[in-house]
């Protein structure tokens, strides 16, 4: 696959290293990067799925953080490292394994936030994915299902630890579920939409490990003909 650099997106010098024919980057990522509420007292911060590292990179950008991330795809773990070397976060650690296998890292409870772009799609058999190896993986359920991502980061989580995640809405009542089943708060939930009028494509939610009662349904996003993304939580539009 032939490895090129793209901007990414608005944000001020900012390349990342993506297969023209392959794995991409997409808005998912760059909403949940600012979707969550990074504070000065957040030490340690984690990436699970983290593909080419966008999330850590936006994250490092915005915050000055370390931040780790994991990624199973050895080729896609690859373009993280060279991302973060393009953009002088040589700071960011990525890790090249399955996140079902943190234990062989991290401590359970380490975490004060952990952020998931995770696969979106159930598997069942290679009849109606994508032929490309690292798409089919990146979309769908093969190596770690959405059960595994909501356990994996409730353990990983402290006390009060906050867990940022994007998915499809047709999957927000399993989401729900799982949150409840691994002490994980749903505090918001926020839609998107590519077009007024339209449905919801994606769904985001913040959860906090072991909180209380209280979720807050934000205002719809539509992101058509938006110039930039940067801040975009946290200004009117």
């Amino acid at each position: 696959m032939k490895k090129v650099i793209n901007w990414l997106f608005d944000y001020p010098n900012l390349k990342v290293y993506q297969y023209e024919e392959g794995f991409k980057f997409s808005l998912d990522s760059i909403l949940l990067a600012e979707f969550a509420d990074i504070r000065k007292s957040d030490k340690l911060i984690l990436d699970l799925c983290t593909g080419n590292g966008v999330i850590p990179i936006l994250l490092r950008y915005k915050y000055g953080k370390v931040i780790y991330g994991m990624e199973l795809q050895k080729d896609i773990y690859d373009l993280a490292i060279d991302s973060a070397s393009y953009n002088k976060f040589d700071d960011l650690v990525f890790i090249n394994d399955n996140i079902l296998n943190y234990g062989k890292y991290f401590k359970k409870e380490s975490f004060d936030v952990v952020l998931c772009n995770p696969p979106y799609f159930p598997y069942h058999d290679d009849e109606h994915v994508n032929k490309c190896e690292v798409k089919k993986v990146a979309r769908h359920e093969i190596y770690v299902d959405l059960k595994g991502v909501m356990k994996v980061a409730s353990e990983l989580l402290r006390s009060k630890g906050r867990f940022y995640l994007v998915h499809v809405p047709s999957r927000l009542q399993e989401i729900l579920s799982l949150a409840s089943e691994y002490k994980l708060f749903v505090k918001s939930i926020q839609f998107v939409y590519a077009k007024k009028g339209k449905k919801s494509e994606m769904v985001l939610c913040s959860f906090l490990k072991s909180g209380q009662y209280g979720c807050k349904v934000m205002p719809p996003l539509c992101t058509y003909n938006l110039d930039s993304y940067q801040g975009i939580f946290r200004k009117e539009l």
